[in-house]
């Protein structure tokens, strides 16, 4: 699945070439995603001006006068920009022609989203699928005491919190695993039960995991590509156990284990990540 840092990099590539252009045409392939995409958003936004490219949590938010458009890439979806009349991929299910260039969704699951949000509905961050979204990791007030404070009534695997999104957005389930062994803690841990110092310590290890992924392009996910058409390299170089099950941890030599949390995957060092 896409996570922040490739959501991210994908609104960074979007925003750097049609913010301030205008959408020409949209056009729709296939309706039936997560929710049904609007028959008429062709109606809606042509000839309109993108005012800005935005993000929360892993939503990208393209913001019109009139209203914004929040697209999701589900489990397995892209944007890519292509040239004029190229010849379309199977899975391309929308195409978002601007007056200067022109970008495809591709979504094989169709688990993703493309809605529209208009004007008159109000604020933005009110809609349904963002109000309940946890802290963005970047902002100035997600520090360790705020993690620390956040995590005194859960119960459950520090590593099921962290996927909740309920108390900070992004860190999906390849860089929840990164992020628990950079900060040396058992992703098994009772969320409750971390002391301020050790939530210092994921805090750090959360910033500097996302830092590193959005520094590289995203994760080498096998179905994510960037809007430039490149696949993302960090993780085939720098992952330390997400994926590495049996292999030799790179600071004490234990073999990476692997566990299943709330259905999926968690890797960690037995040895590093103790408790």
């Amino acid at each position: 699945m896409p996570e922040l840092p490739e959501v991210e990099t994908t609104r960074r590539g979007l925003d750097s070439v049609i913010t301030g252009h205008q959408l020409n045409e949209i056009r729709i392939h296939h309706h039936q995603f997560r929710w049904p995409i609007p028959e008429n958003l062709n109606q809606i936004l042509q000839g309109h001006v993108l005012q800005a490219c935005e993000r929360r949590g892993k939503y990208l938010l393209l913001a019109f006068e009139h209203g914004v458009l929040i697209i999701h890439l589900g489990m397995s979806g892209s944007i890519r920009r292509v040239a004029p009349g190229e010849f379309l991929l199977k899975h391309d299910h929308v195409e978002f022609v601007f007056d200067n260039a022109e970008f495809r969704l591709n979504d094989p699951r169709r688990f993703g989203a493309v809605l529209w949000h208009p004007a008159e509905n109000g604020d933005i961050l009110n809609h349904q699928l963002l109000a309940r979204l946890g802290i963005e990791p970047f902002d100035p007030q997600f520090t360790a005491t705020y993690l620390h404070k956040a995590l005194q009534d859960k119960k459950s695997a520090i590593k099921t919190v962290l996927l909740s999104g309920e108390i900070v957005v992004g860190v999906g389930n390849i860089y929840a695993s990164e992020s628990l062994f950079r900060a040396r803690i058992n992703p098994q841990t009772a969320a409750q039960t971390l002391s301020h110092a050790r939530c210092k310590r994921l805090h750090q290890a959360i910033l500097e995991t996302l830092t590193a992924a959005l520094e590289s392009g995203g994760s080498t996910l096998k179905d994510y590509t960037g809007t430039n058409g490149e696949v993302g390299a960090y993780f085939a170089i720098h992952a330390a156990v997400y994926d590495k099950e049996g292999v030799p941890c790179k600071k004490c030599g234990t073999l990476i284990r692997k566990i299943i949390q709330g259905q999926r995957a968690t890797y960690f060092c037995p040895k590093c990540q103790r408790y």
